[in-house]
């Protein structure tokens, strides 16, 4: 099991052992090294080796020493790979209130510190300054989402395209199998690393007085410059508004943006991955294990979290305006085949510490998988950012029978005893009769019993996000009624199911632009009267390339050009964020305060004073940044035995933590 050669080599000795006396692609990651298809580096890693190349992984380099680590492979023979890992290192490193976190999920142990800010940027720097002959292709979730100018919420600027400030020769965006795989095809044939500029699903910053090359196959938009951007951000959210346009597009144009004395040509993506593309994915030879290299530092807690779990699809069509996912692995649904994620399956059974319970059937959203529009001509002429909202699409086939097929192909699987769903489910798939048929409808009904029935590890979660309907606008987000529509019938199915306790679990946003403080207290007041005190929920962070970080910069909604109230400074996001415990002794005062100010005499007396029976709602802890985790907490429930429920401990610091004082921290006044 703890044969090295089994991974790709992250060491000198690893690469002598190999025989190799050089390496052709050395992949720099913020990461630590986990071969398993859930993480970027071992997908792209053993995509190249399944090209034929040899290939090196530098997993958490040291760039605050002599920079040995980034010497140790020397110069690899066609280029080196670099990204900040399978988060943004900024939302890795920091909270919402831009505190430094206590633990990185994805460190050995949990421990912190072993990645810097703007990692992808870090890295290429110095890897250009010690190997300056050498091409540097940059990729990732930090990559991709930076690939224009965008805001940095914590440095509170508009950046430019990373690849300006990184001096980094080309970008990939997106999922990268497909055009890394037509890179490494272009460089078999010869073509020199600095001619790459027209591969799709790529940009480049071309030279100083360079015109983008021609390419008969693509319309061209230029974008508002990088300066115009700065001096004008109505400019920038025109930007934005143009670049979401085209992101949504079947066939969209290739961007071009003046940065500095410099063009930035952004390539139009690669089509949908096909079954096949995909399946080929996530059918390479992974251990699925971290390296042994690892075994003494402590376990690693993302992967603790889903090394029973499979990912049955990439893209997803909601377009909430907090989200990335459809930024970066696209609006359409890739998924896989039948016979891949069965594969996949008894991959996870041969696991040394499997004992029957697959832990997580999803993907971004856990139930999008094989939807598609059902005339592909209309959706090649659509832009809409999203098909399911303001409301659902006609010609969206929300028909569940595939997904329903996998189930029960996957719990039936011999030494499968449990197979859960702990993915985000999209309730207003199934909850709509929008051009449905008969035998639409009856596969959503079968899905939410069949969900209850053998699929819920416990507890359900879903993420209505708000209750207030004009704060869920601007999230492009259902109404909240639908929350309601949907507990109603999850709760019978779970009845009929035998399993009545079985609780619904919400997720929440505060501070989210739009959010006010009277819109925090109408979700309090809400989620009381459902009989909810809310623990696990999240602050919004401003997050490069969503609808609602530009809301955040500019005021304003980048298609309507309309004012968005938004709370910016730290007082405002912790009165919203502190709506969440109105239950909490130690809060009362200080909410009854700002509700009077508010004007909402009755609702604070409704919430604070009126006794009515409510429940601890704490969520199983994911991997999604969260501003009420205490140190630690990450690490120690992936390492944990799974319980039905779980109260956190060391409430007070939580609250100090996620910045809500505490009846230590109030004055004797209060």
């Amino acid at each position: 099991m703890w044969d090295a050669k089994r991974w790709l080599p992250t060491t000198a000795d690893e690469v002598s052992a190999r025989g190799w006396d050089y390496v052709d692609v050395v992949i720099v990651s913020g990461d630590a090294y986990v071969d398993h298809p859930a993480f970027g580096t071992a997908v792209i890693g053993r995509l190249l080796e399944s090209e034929g190349l040899r290939v090196a992984i530098l997993p958490q380099p040291n760039w605050r020493d002599d920079l040995r680590d980034f010497k140790k492979f020397g110069a690899p023979r066609l280029f080196f790979g670099v990204t900040a890992g399978c988060m943004d290192s900024m939302v890795n490193r920091y909270t919402a209130a831009k505190k430094l976190r206590s633990e990185d999920a994805y460190t050995p142990g949990g421990a912190h510190g072993f990645r810097p800010d703007y990692a992808t940027t870090v890295y290429s720097q110095i890897l250009k300054k010690l190997f300056p002959e050498v091409p540097v292709m940059i990729g990732g979730i930090e990559a991709s989402l930076r690939r224009v100018t965008h805001f940095d919420y914590w440095s509170d600027t508009l950046k430019p395209s990373i690849l300006a400030e990184s001096g980094a020769d080309l970008l990939v965006y997106g999922m990268g199998e497909l055009p890394l795989r037509e890179t490494v095809r272009l460089l078999k044939r010869g073509v020199p690393f600095a001619s790459l500029t027209t591969i799709p699903q790529t940009a480049v910053l071309l030279p100083p007085g360079e015109d983008a090359p021609k390419n008969k196959n693509w319309d061209d938009y230029t974008l508002h410059s990088h300066e115009e951007c700065q001096q004008d951000r109505a400019l920038y959210s025109k930007n934005f508004k143009d670049i979401e346009t085209e992101s949504n597009r079947v066939k969209a144009r290739r961007l071009l943006q003046p940065t500095g004395e410099r063009l930035l040509v952004v390539n139009p993506p690669f089509p949908t991955m096909t079954e096949e593309q995909i399946d080929a994915a996530f059918d390479l030879p992974y251990t699925r294990l971290p390296h042994p290299k690892y075994r003494k530092r402590g376990p690693i807690p993302a992967y603790e979290m889903i090394k029973h779990s499979l990912n049955m699809h990439r893209g997803c069509f909601g377009g909430c305006s907090f989200c990335t996912i459809s930024a970066h692995q696209g609006k359409f649904v890739a998924s896989r085949s039948k016979a891949s994620i069965l594969r996949e399956v008894e991959s996870i059974k041969q696991m040394p510490d499997f004992r029957g319970t697959i832990s997580d059937l999803g993907g971004p959203s856990a139930n999008m998988y094989k939807m598609k529009g059902k005339e592909q001509w209309i959706c090649d002429e659509c832009v809409r950012p999203s098909c399911i909202w303001p409301d659902v699409c006609r010609n969206l086939d929300t028909d569940h029978t595939a997904l329903l097929d996998i189930y029960e192909s996957v719990r039936n699987t011999e030494g499968v005893k449990h197979a859960y769903v702990a993915s985000g489910i999209r309730y207003d798939l199934f909850l709509h009769d929008k051009g449905t048929t008969p035998e639409v409808k009856a596969s959503h009904e079968k899905y939410i019993e069949e969900l209850a029935a053998h699929h819920v590890p416990g507890r359900i979660k879903v993420a209505p996000e708000h209750t207030s309907d004009h704060v869920l606008r601007v999230m492009r987000k259902p109404s909240f009624n639908l929350f309601y529509k949907f507990k109603e019938k999850f709760e019978k199915a779970a009845a009929k199911a035998g399993k009545p306790d079985m609780p619904v679990t919400p997720y929440f946003i505060s501070s989210h632009p739009g959010s006010r403080p009277e819109d925090m207290a109408d979700l309090a007041l809400k989620t009381k009267d459902l009989g909810y005190r809310l623990e696990a929920v999240q602050d919004f962070t401003p997050t490069p390339m969503t609808v609602a970080t530009e809301i955040y910069a500019t005021g304003v909604h980048p298609y309507d050009g309309k004012p968005v109230a938004c709370a910016h400074t730290p007082e405002e996001k912790q009165q919203q964020r502190s709506f969440f415990f109105w239950y909490k002794p130690e809060m009362k005062a200080a909410l009854r305060s700002s509700m009077q100010r508010l004007g909402l005499d009755d609702l604070a007396a409704r919430l604070l004073d009126e006794k009515k029976k409510t429940r601890d709602v704490t969520p199983t802890p994911h991997i999604a940044p969260c501003g009420m985790q205490a140190p630690g907490s990450r690490l120690a429930a992936a390492t944990a035995k799974p319980k039905r429920s779980r109260k956190p401990a060391h409430l007070d610091e939580m609250l100090r933590e996620a910045g809500v004082k505490t009846a230590k921290d109030q004055p004797p006044s209060l």
